[in-house]
């Protein structure tokens, strides 16, 4: 995959993220920003921010908690570090920020 396929596939999924933080009902701040990165805002004015990393072919996520990377795999996106999906991973870094169990799902 070249670096213009991986930033298209990047950027629509940056925008299912999008889609399925806002429908989620956790009633948390998402905006895309320029350069492929969305930014969630909590009430506490926490911040996750995830973002497209070109030239690893990754999406990125940065939380309170630390980092992580994910890439393309089979039709998810995969961590590199311990294989877990980034759906799961979101839902399990939105709900520490919240202090309670949310899940976030993929929208298509």
């Amino acid at each position: 995959m070249d670096e213009s396929e991986f930033n298209a596939l990047a950027e629509r999924e940056l925008a299912g993220i999008e889609m399925a933080i806002e429908s989620c009902g956790a009633g948390i701040d998402a905006e895309m920003k320029p350069g492929g990165v969305l930014e969630l805002e909590f009430e506490s004015g926490a911040k996750i921010i995830i973002n497209r990393h070109s030239i690893a072919k990754e999406i990125w996520v940065a939380a309170r908690s630390g980092g992580f990377h994910f890439r393309p795999v089979d039709g998810q996106w995969i961590a590199a570090r311990d294989g877990s999906e980034l759906y799961s991973v979101l839902s399990s870094l939105v709900g520490d920020q919240l202090g309670r169990m949310v899940e976030i799902r993929p929208v298509r």
